[in-house]
């Protein structure tokens, strides 16, 4: 084994320091809109199971985070956004030690973790509530086991590549790609008889030991709802994304997407040095088999976001900006070892910090460019363009005061019909801050205590009784069944739901 030298461990804790002083800056102060909002409320209910069905359930993450709520440190929901800027520090310094072992040169380690510290879905991701961050941290450990298991052959390494990968999938689902790359991997190294099948057993043994707080939720769902079949689907894809998840179509406008996706991580001329890299790892010899596995799980994860169909299809790129990173840095060393003057190191350094500057100015050269936003384009307090663009969410609180808005404006015993979007922080505001308990607010994933399930029936039952609201005029954003029967109507940053005059005669 090739054993990391004590100043690289002083470097290791330099990349994660800093790293986390860049990512707790970044991160947002309080409650948040859409998924990350509710990661939240589920956090604050400790709930590990979730809404949308097992696949979305990430109940490790949910373990940390409700372990996070109880320091009484600062606000709730800014603990639990610190979960993501944690573990997003590590998965940077994680990318430091892998080259630094890998390549045993500072230089292109600290290019490899600077790429991915700064390229925008992951630095996103570490400014808000997501399950991303922590993820791709086991993801880089388990290459680290894989590298050490490549040099030395020692199966304990093995036995550790399965443990971490088990807790990846208990994080995220899209640690069973790797699952099935790894096994493929036991398999090949059963048929060489370079291990044995104790070895195998052993592997899969850890695996299960991560894996366990998802094995848990699966084995709870089975003995409860007696649908075997149900449950592994459920597992497997939640409880609408099998079509997504499976998609083979691609439409020229999900290529331009999500090539613009791809050029917004890395806006910078080091962008060349990932092709310079991806040809130096088809000719290494020294580590072929970590090489190998770095390749295939490169590309299975690129082609798996790449088709993928969800909205927010973009945050699935992450692994691959994580692999690609990698071969940022073997790109450097590459470039170093050919041409060693200080004046490259320099100019490769530098633009490694342009993707702060590019997004810095995204949002005025988007405009100019009459760009449409992104997203909705309606969320009161959020400007869609820089909300996006920017990665950072530094001092944030469009969620919490347009919760605090919209609850002081309705009259008692309002009712609120809330959209995906708004509904974390309005339940936040009520449930963690206390603001107004008299209001019922409802979706059809969450509703407040006591208030009826979502439907059109018990819309209807409501209108005749309560000032009925909603939080968006967009269709799609409120009940279709208000659709031909109520009419919407602006009352401050909410719209009332009326119902439509009869047709004469």
């Amino acid at each position: 084994m090739q054993k990391s030298r004590p100043c690289s461990w002083f470097v290791y804790l330099a990349v994660l320091l800093a790293s986390g002083v860049l990512y707790a800056i970044s991160c947002a102060p309080g409650a948040l809109w859409q998924d990350s909002g509710l990661i939240q409320y589920r956090v604050w209910r400790h709930d590990l199971e979730g809404f949308l069905g097992l696949a979305l359930s990430h109940p490790l993450y949910y373990i940390i985070a409700i372990g996070a709520k109880a320091l009484p440190i600062g606000a709730f929901a800014h603990r639990v956004n610190l979960v993501s800027a944690v573990a997003g520090a590590v998965a940077v310094a994680n990318v430091y030690l892998l080259m630094r072992l890998w390549l045993d040169r500072h230089f292109p380690a600290i290019i490899a973790a600077l790429t991915l510290a700064l390229s925008h879905t992951f630095w996103r991701h570490a400014s808000i509530a997501e399950t991303y961050t922590l993820w791709t941290a086991l993801l880089l450990v388990e290459l680290i086991m894989l590298l050490q298991y490549s040099r030395t052959r020692r199966a304990g390494y093995l036995y550790l590549l399965g443990l971490c990968n088990g807790l990846a999938v208990a994080v995220h689902m899209l640690g069973s790609i790797a699952t099935a790359c790894y096994a493929v991997l036991v398999i090949i190294l059963l048929g060489k008889k370079i291990i044995r099948w104790k070895h195998a057993v052993l592997v899969a043994l850890f695996w299960a030991i991560g894996a366990l707080p998802y094995e848990y939720l699966i084995v709870k769902q089975m003995v409860q709802s007696g649908d075997v079949l149900a449950t592994l689907a459920s597992a497997a894809f939640g409880d609408r994304w099998q079509g997504a998840v499976l998609n083979t179509h691609l439409s020229w406008e999900i290529v331009k997407e999500n090539v613009a996706l791809l050029v917004l991580n890395f806006p910078t001329p080091n962008l060349l040095l990932f092709f310079v890299g991806l040809i130096a790892l088809v000719r290494t010899r020294s580590t072929a088999l970590f090489g190998r596995v770095v390749a295939i799980l490169m590309v299975l994860f690129f082609i798996f976001a790449f088709r993928y169909t969800v909205a927010d299809r973009y945050a699935f790129f992450i692994p691959f900006y994580a692999l690609a990173s990698l071969l940022v840095g073997l790109g450097t060393h590459a470039v170093r070892e050919r041409i060693p003057h200080k004046a490259l190191a320099v100019l490769i350094a530098g633009c490694s910090l342009l993707p702060v500057a590019a997004y810095a100015v995204a949002p005025g050269l988007a405009r100019r460019a009459q760009l449409a936003p992104v997203t909705r384009g309606d969320v009161p307090y959020r400007d869609d363009i820089a909300y996006f663009l920017q990665p950072w969410k530094t001092g944030y609180t469009g969620a919490e005061r347009f919760a605090r808005e919209a609850l002081e404006t309705v009259p008692a015993n309002a009712v609120i019909y809330a959209d995906t979007t708004t509904v974390a922080p309005l339940l936040y505001a009520q449930e963690v801050q206390g603001q107004r308990p008299d209001v019922w607010i409802i979706t059809g994933l969450v509703r407040s205590a006591g208030a009826p399930p979502y439907g059109e029936e018990a819309f209807a039952h409501l209108a005749a009784n309560r000032l009925v609201y909603v939080t968006s005029k967009r269709p799609g954003y409120y009940p279709i069944f208000l659709v031909g029967h109520y009419e919407l109507i602006e009352s401050g940053l909410l719209w009332r739901a009326v119902k439509s005059p009869a047709p004469p005669g």
